[in-house]
């Protein structure tokens, strides 16, 4: 489904159900250099159970048109200005890293526009280290390689939500590859660091939500460690905090326990 969103085509996948903005509505927002893939398992299920689906990519990313957002700001406009454009007055945001900073920020600038957020595999501060953030400007496929061995918590990890005998580094790698590749005109990898490292309104933008926070994170994460989202949690008013074994990937190295606790919260089960 591709919609208009402040001028650009932005792209929107359904779940293989056709959008009713009259269903409870769920958005799910994709990480650096990932795309609505990542959340091939979780978007299907919900479209299936009853929900309106809309897994973006975000600006400047595979289908979608557009720079890709400089900022968490920018890029949280762009959920809202979607938000307007499908008729859709109030949803649930599911984020995963970059994308969970994005949802957070979308929350606290329309509070009545979000029944519930979900936040996977955050951290904030969400710094990059200067080491990333250089080989991801000047020698990405370096860059790709680095991502991939923090993001997964094993060697080999378990058959997961692409069935027995995936290679979750090759197939991840091969995803990353393509997102960039995507875009000629803007390095889309090092463009998401930088907005990842500049994010300051954190802790603001958690005082300000009126809706249940979901924190799902991974305890083998080495990208953002359970360990790094405290300052979030420590702040939110209404927060439960799921941790499932799992890297950084989450939905590809645990694919159930991420819908089971997705679906828990948003009162799909």
């Amino acid at each position: 489904m591709n919609i208009t969103v402040n001028g650009n085509s932005l792209y929107a996948y359904t779940g293989g159900k056709p959008f009713d903005a009259a269903r409870p509505t769920v958005v799910f927002i994709h990480g650096v250099l990932n795309d609505h893939s990542v959340w091939i398992l979780q978007s299907r299920w919900f479209a299936h159970h009853g929900w309106n689906v809309l897994a973006i990519d975000l600006p400047g990313h595979c289908k979608s048109g557009g720079k890709p957002p400089a900022s968490v700001e920018e890029a949280a406009q762009t959920v809202i200005g979607l938000l307007d454009a499908a008729g859709v007055k109030r949803a649930a945001l599911v984020g995963h890293s970059f994308g969970s900073l994005i949802a957070l920020e979308t929350a606290a600038r329309a509070p009545e526009r979000v029944s519930h957020l979900a936040m996977v595999g955050t951290a904030y501060p969400m710094k990059v280290s200067p080491a990333l953030l250089e080989a991801s400007l000047n020698e990405p496929q370096k860059a790709i390689a680095m991502v991939n061995t923090f993001s997964h918590s094993m060697l080999a990890p378990p058959p997961s939500s692409l069935g027995p005998g995936t290679w979750l580094y090759g197939s991840s790698r091969a995803l990353m590859r393509r997102v960039l590749n995507s875009n000629r005109e803007a390095n889309v990898f090092h463009v998401g660091f930088n907005a990842c490292n500049n994010y300051a309104n954190g802790e603001a933008a958690i005082d300000a939500l009126k809706c249940p926070v979901l924190f799902l994170l991974g305890k083998g994460d080495q990208m953002t460690l359970a360990s790094a989202a405290k300052p979030l949690i420590s702040r939110a008013r209404d927060a439960k905090v799921v941790t499932v074994q799992a890297g950084h990937a989450l939905m590809a190295e645990a694919p159930d326990g991420v819908l089971f606790a997705l679906a828990e919260f948003l009162g799909a089960r």
